[in-house]
């Protein structure tokens, strides 16, 4: 998940760039194409191309449409946001995965980290006050619609995991986002200049490499025990925030920051106690 987390702030830096000069639909376009020929490559490598046909195809196109509403409205966000506030306004997800593992994964979680959520989501709204560049503004907005996508994403991949593999559940997420935003964004598409080329094909490795690690992460982990790991991308989006665009985050977003970073590691630390104390409970006579 760590790798996973500083692959995708190098992919998200492409974002903002490319979304500088192109449709944020067709940037999420660019990124499902981009990536897709990678992940074919590596299945057909692995499993082969012929059990890609085997899915459950309701759940890849619900995935999918998530996909590319996430992806779009992300995108949107970066055009004015720098990486590190919506990074900190998308730090939500993480609490929605916990919250959201209750009803559809059937996980237990307990009223201390049930209050470690509420404490979290105080801090999101330090970040989105209102006035402020969050709450009232379509960029914060958006940037919660991604979280909320992201979410139910990644939950969905743990009920996906069950039946098809990792290979199945990457490829068909970016056929779809490449054919869904390609779609809405045929309107509005721009011939992509030579100067972007480069830019296009880092988006397509850093996308694949990616999806893949954050794929096998939630098959093979618990959400609510993961979910706290993302917040390290705070300290790549300020490093690639101050090395591209020379930005800094405002001292109300390092507060709301440290609210929703000390509610993550509370989560993560009160999930390692229970995983002790219930290892411990099953060795007693």
């Amino acid at each position: 998940m760590l790798a996973c987390v500083l692959v995708f702030c190098l992919m998200d830096a492409a974002l903002k760039a490319l979304v500088a000069h192109y449709p944020p639909f067709q940037v999420a376009a660019l990124r499902g194409a981009s990536s897709l020929p990678w992940l074919l490559a590596w299945a057909a490598a692995t499993t082969g191309l012929r059990p890609l046909l085997r899915a459950r195809w309701s759940l890849h196109l619900l995935r999918g449409a998530i996909g590319v509403m996430m992806m779009a409205t992300f995108v949107y966000a970066l055009q004015t946001l720098p990486l590190s506030t919506a990074y900190t306004i998308f730090f939500v997800a993480p609490l929605l995965i916990t919250a959201l593992s209750v009803p559809m994964l059937r996980e237990h979680v307990g009223p201390r980290r049930w209050t470690a959520i509420a404490a979290g989501f105080l801090g999101v709204l330090v970040v989105l006050r209102p006035g402020g560049e969050g709450l009232l503004s379509m960029a914060g907005l958006a940037v919660l619609l991604a979280a909320l996508g992201y979410a139910v994403s990644a939950i969905t991949v743990r009920i996906l995991a069950r039946t098809d593999s990792t290979q199945s559940m990457v490829v068909w997420l970016m056929v779809f986002l490449a054919l869904g935003a390609g779609a809405l964004a045929l309107p509005e598409w721009r011939e992509i200049r030579g100067e972007h080329a480069w830019l296009v094909v880092g988006l397509g490795v850093a996308g694949a490499l990616g999806q893949y690690l954050i794929t096998e992460a939630f098959r093979l982990g618990e959400a609510s025990l993961l979910a706290p790991l993302e917040y390290t991308a705070l300290v790549w989006g300020v490093l690639l925030d101050v090395a591209l665009w020379g930005v800094l985050p405002r001292p109300v977003t390092w507060l709301g920051a440290a609210i929703i970073i000390a509610s993550g590691l509370y989560l993560f630390r009160r999930e390692r106690v229970l995983e002790t104390g219930s290892a411990a409970a099953q060795e007693e006579p």
